[in-house]
Formats: C-alpha cells, structure tokens, sequence
C-alpha cells in the first residue's frame, strides 16, 4: 500500500482528460449557474469520491487475478476507452436553461451529488479507474482519479464557459483517446515480454 507518484500522475490525466468533455462537467456548469458553486462543487465531489471507492475496490478485485489476464483485460479497457473518446461526438449542448435558483447549503449539495452519482454509474472515468487499479494499486489511483475528477468539477464551475468556448472538446477528446491508445499498446507489450 504505498504511493506511486507516476501511478497518481498517470490516474490524474488520464481522468482529467476523460472527464472533461463528460456530461458531468456540463452538469457542473450548468448547476453552478444557478446554485453557488462551492455547494456544488462539495456534492459533485463527494459524488466522485463515491465512484472512485467503488471503482478502486472493483480494481483491487481484477488485481486478484493472473498477471497476464490482468494485463490483457487493462489493454481490452484501455483500447474501449479510447474507441469510447474517438467515437463521442463531443456534445455542446449547453444546459443553460432558464431554471429556477436554488439556495441553500443541504438542497445544492443534495442536488448536485445526485445527478453525478446517478450519471456517473459504469461511465468512462469509472471503468478507467477501475482498470488503473488493477495495474497500478489502489491507493495511487483513488488519489489521483478523486483529484481529477474534483478538479474537473472545480474548473467547470470556475471557468467552465471560458473552456467551452475556446476549446474544442473534440481536441480533448482526441487527446485522451490517444492517450488510452497508447496505453492499451503499452499494457499488450507488457502482457507479451514481462
């Protein structure tokens, strides 16, 4: 049970980068617009917090299983996440809607951790972090997916409109979808030659 820095920095990209352009971000962008953003900000992350436990533990279990076998299921998973990110059609909708304000601490909060907890059930992020776990340890993961995903969260409800504007969530995309590529490829060359 020890820290792997580049096993934190691997979880935290890849999540970052895979969350981004998630509904979950648009959802934070959307709540915050008519919820104070703190508020938000606790229940979105405290809804990841959640999946990534639920996530890590589901990780811990595939580790149990045969070195090689591990290592063939996190390359068929990092090839999915990738086809998953090349294949999504970088939705913009806004959800901008003239809602009604909601105030005060419980309800926000209340809200906010519903919709991340209930959207974010078998979602990209989550298998990723799930198979992240069963390589590369559980604690490592947990702190760098929690971080990725609450900072996601944070920067949608800070400067949400300023990056749906100026850029393209298809570049993002693309970007974490070669990422998983070549993570599935590095996963298969080490299934073969360790």
């Amino acid at each position: 049970m020890s820290l792997d820095p580049l096993a934190i920095l691997t979880a935290f990209g890849l999540i970052f980068l895979a969350e981004l352009p998630d509904k979950t971000m648009f959802a934070s962008l959307a709540m915050g617009t008519r919820m104070r953003p703190l508020y938000v900000w606790f229940g979105t992350s405290t809804a990841f917090i959640v999946h990534v436990v639920i996530a890590v533990g589901a990780g811990s279990l595939l580790g149990l299983l045969p070195g090689m076998l591990v290592k063939l299921v996190s390359a068929a998973l990092f090839a999915f996440g990738a086809f998953v990110l090349l294949r999504s059609g970088g939705d913009d909708e806004d959800e901008e809607g003239g809602g009604k304000t909601v105030t005060g601490f419980w309800p926000v909060y209340g809200t906010a951790f519903t919709a991340v907890f209930i959207s974010e059930w078998g979602d990209l992020t989550q298998i990723t972090t799930a198979n992240l776990a069963a390589t590369n340890g559980w604690l490592s993961t947990a702190i760098g997916s929690a971080a990725a995903l609450m900072s996601v969260s944070a920067l949608a409800l800070l400067v949400g409109r300023f990056i749906a504007r100026r850029v393209p969530l298809k570049t993002v995309q693309r970007i974490g979808a070669v990422c998983m590529a070549g993570l599935a490829i590095w996963t298969l060359v080490e299934a073969f030659t360790g």
